[in-house]
């Protein structure tokens, strides 16, 4: 369904049971990320949540209508938990949707029960450890060029934002699948003005490790041990800056461990869940 978000219509998606606490999932990939990889990943919670996913304006399937900044999507993250009724929401996100999920969770502390992340950083810094890492690995060769108009944000259209991203997905997975990761590429929905205005505008002054110590809701911080673009030790930052946080490292993941130990992945949420929120099956 599309619904009208602070002036731009968002493709949205639900999931649950009406009147079941709300969970509100951002996907990664600013200008490519789609409510598919949220809805893969949060979707099984629908026994206990009403799942919202959707696309932030801009990428997927919603209207372009910018600023495609972090207070921008963040604001609309909390129209649409008044959409949806919910005094409170669980905020998760990965990659990209986990800068939107901090950014949500220390402007509105208030709307917070819990959070989520996966595969995040809280600085610009991952992407310099990406680029040592992208030197190192042997995985696939890289036009260094393109490399980096694709992290600056100088995208030409959205043809040239997918062949870019198609040179960047081998380096994502613990064990590439050169089909797999093709029919990934072909699966998305690649939105150019969204990506360069993430790097050309949020990136160069993203920094929330300030804020976080103020974020006080239970958090878990998923990442998997082989991720070369938001690496371990930017989840090590995060949970050791957030007071009532839990790390859980992947040891056979990428960027993905939602997929690539999918199994261990949705324990590793519940697990958190039933501790942080006990009330969470008495409300059912």
């Amino acid at each position: 369904m599309f619904v009208e978000i602070n002036g731009a219509r968002l493709n949205v998606e639900v999931l649950g049971e009406e009147g079941a606490p709300v969970l509100i999932a951002h996907h990664g990939g600013g200008g490519i990320g789609s409510l598919a990889e949220p809805k893969a990943t949060f979707g099984p919670l629908a026994d206990l949540f009403r799942v919202i996913v959707f696309d932030a304006r801009g990428c997927g399937l919603s209207e372009g209508v910018p600023p495609y900044s972090h207070a921008q999507w963040a604001a609309d993250v909390d129209a649409l938990r008044e959409w949806a009724g919910a005094e409170q929401i669980v905020i998760a996100g990965g990659s990209y949707g986990g800068f939107i999920a901090m950014e949500y969770a220390i402007a509105y502390p208030g709307r917070v029960r819990a959070m989520i992340l996966r595969d995040t950083s809280p600085d610009r810094t991952n992407l310099e450890i990406a680029h040592q890492n992208a030197r190192l690995q042997t995985r696939v060769e890289l036009n260094w060029e393109n490399y980096d108009r694709y992290w600056s944000g100088n995208i030409r259209d959205d043809e040239d934002l997918k062949a870019r991203w198609a040179e960047l997905i081998p380096l994502y997975d613990y064990e590439y699948d050169p089909v797999k990761a093709a029919a990934r590429v072909e699966a998305g929905i690649y939105r150019h003005e969204a990506h360069n205005w993430c790097f050309q505008h949020n990136a160069p002054v993203y920094d929330v490790k300030p804020q976080l110590p103020s974020v006080t809701c239970p958090t878990l911080v998923t990442v998997g041990r082989a991720d070369w673009v938001t690496p371990v030790s930017s989840a090590e930052t995060i949970a050791s800056l957030i007071p009532n946080s839990r790390l859980v490292v992947f040891e056979k993941s990428g960027h993905s461990p939602q997929i690539e130990e999918a199994e261990l992945f949705q324990k590793t949420m519940r697990d958190f869940l039933a501790e942080a929120l006990p009330d969470l099956e008495a409300s059912r």
